[in-house]
């Protein structure tokens, strides 16, 4: 019952009039005055930021904003996997041999994230990990693993809220959002999906890098709105580190997994 009364609520409200209000409001002259309660509200601070919260001009650029390089620095271990983003590890272990994995009790498939069978087979016994971005969180994505991109499309037209409820209510809350997704050939030969997941009224998700190759730790794009990132690996590709955790918050550039 309180999965259909939450997709009827998220239904009503999440329109393409209300996505386009709060974009055009996000990146509005008028939407600075809200960046100081917003920041109060998250429980933000500056030392990090490249720039003095009063130097932007719009939310948006708050939201989008850069941060020192120092203040992320990104693990060098040649077999290393890093945290793209800024996120709690929502969950993360093994792909099914019928290539479903598990986020807050519900199974996802692989054909339905990657919107095709052919794609599926490939990561059947594979690994996952789901690391989510509340609106509180640095928003640059970056390169997990030095890569060569393989193929990059888009999937999806609507978006839903990533957050707990989201994925403990929503419906195909994943597989289902506006989502990019990049397959990477990694330095051990194996293949991984970076996916890049929309959430809740914006679907926007802008690519910074739009060349073949990516090197861990460059900035590749940006998220405009709290969103997910979702990481599949094939079979023996990887393994997570003993350490990691669920429900962990992890910084970009930290080791996360490490090759095979």
């Amino acid at each position: 019952m309180k999965d259909k009364i939450y997709q009827s609520m998220i239904e009503l409200t999440n329109g393409k009039w209300s996505s386009s209000f709060i974009k055009k409001f996000a990146q509005s002259s008028w939407s600075k005055k809200s960046i100081p309660l917003y920041m109060k509200y998250f429980s933000i601070t500056t030392e990090e930021n490249v720039r003095e919260s009063k130097e932007f001009t719009t939310l948006h650029e708050f939201f989008t904003r850069h941060l020192k390089a120092e203040s992320r620095p990104i693990n060098q271990d040649e077999h290393g996997i890093i945290s793209p983003v800024d996120a709690l590890v929502e969950n993360f272990g093994d792909i099914t041999s019928k290539g479903i994995f598990h986020v807050k009790d519900k199974a996802y498939t692989l054909q339905d994230m990657l919107g095709s069978e052919e794609l599926a087979e490939k990561y059947v016994n594979g690994k996952y990990i789901i690391l989510y971005l509340s609106p509180a969180e640095y928003h640059r994505i970056h390169a997990p693993v030095d890569g060569e991109v393989i193929r990059q499309y888009l999937l999806g037209k609507k978006s839903y809220p990533v957050n707990t409820w989201g994925l403990q209510y929503g419906k195909k809350t994943i597989s289902g959002n506006y989502r990019l997704l990049t397959e990477l050939k990694m330095p051990n030969g194996k293949n991984c999906f970076s996916i890049k997941v929309g959430a809740m009224f914006v679907n926007s998700i802008e690519l910074t890098n739009t060349s073949n190759s990516w090197k861990k730790g460059e900035e590749v794009g940006y998220f405009s709105f709290g969103s997910t990132v979702v990481m599949l690996f094939t079979e023996d590709s990887m393994e997570f580190l003993p350490t990691l955790e669920k429900d962990h918050f992890v910084r970009m550039g930290e080791l996360v997994a490490n090759m095979l």
